[in-house]
């Protein structure tokens, strides 16, 4: 009953929601999408509602975190899912939080450095010991989009193809000077437009967050989608 339940009803207030409104309908494995916003404004809480898209349909997810600690990972999930839940009067709450921690491994580099060398060991040693091949790869605060270059892209997009995986990165938007394409995307994002399928930005607008697709893999035919975000769990608002 849970799971049919979030199909049904939990899942009218993810996020990924945005793609029922677009072409293409979604990431899909071996591609890379970009979640673009101010610092502060919620990229982590958002991230976090697309893994929980996936879990709660009983898919695995790996979430990569270099800024804060497992716990914190682990706090930000049981905040949006409670969102979630009590929204939705989700049936058989508890078991659906325990088929949402069976199915997430979190991996923390807080003040590490982390390697895709390293992110590829974990994966070999889930997929050996544990079974664990994740359908999403969160990573949050990895790369650094200022000195990251053209060969680490190259590797991440490899990565997803070999695990056949959605890979889902962030970056900052900064107020002023930062230099951006015609669509608004920052130049150190966009210069490697080739290897990106998806970019999204997350803006304040009032007492909402909008949520913009900017890129949606090859269409070029991107309509104004008016998806507003509540601000605090980045979920699509109720109205």
């Amino acid at each position: 009953m849970g799971n049919r339940m979030y199909r049904k009803e939990v899942n009218k207030r993810s996020p990924m929601r945005v793609f029922e409104r677009s072409i293409h309908g979604g990431l899909g494995p071996g591609n890379i999408g970009v979640v673009m916003a101010r610092h502060g404004v919620g990229k982590t809480a958002f991230l976090v509602g697309l893994a929980l898209d996936d879990l709660m349909r009983d898919r695995k997810v790996l979430h990569v975190d270099t800024k804060n600690p497992a716990e914190r990972v682990r706090e930000f999930y049981d905040e949006v899912f409670h969102e979630l839940a009590e929204t939705s009067a989700l049936a058989d709450k508890m078991t659906t939080q325990l088929q949402i921690e069976r199915n997430r491994m979190i991996h923390t580099f807080v003040g590490d450095g982390l390697s895709m060398e390293r992110v590829r060991g974990a994966l070999g040693y889930m997929r050996e010991h544990m079974d664990f091949v994740p359908s999403a790869i969160i990573l949050d605060g990895y790369p650094d989009w200022e000195t990251v270059t053209e060969e680490q892209i190259v590797e991440l997009k490899k990565l997803a193809s070999d695990v056949g995986c959605e890979l889902w990165l962030s970056a900052f938007t900064h107020r002023e000077g930062q230099k951006k394409d015609e669509r608004g995307v920052p130049e150190e994002v966009a210069k490697f437009d080739g290897q990106l399928s998806v970019l999204l930005e997350l803006r304040p607008e009032g007492n909402h967050v909008k949520l913009q697709l900017l890129k949606d893999h090859d269409n070029s035919n991107l309509a104004d989608l008016h998806i507003e975000l509540e601000p605090n769990t980045l979920l699509l608002a109720w109205h």
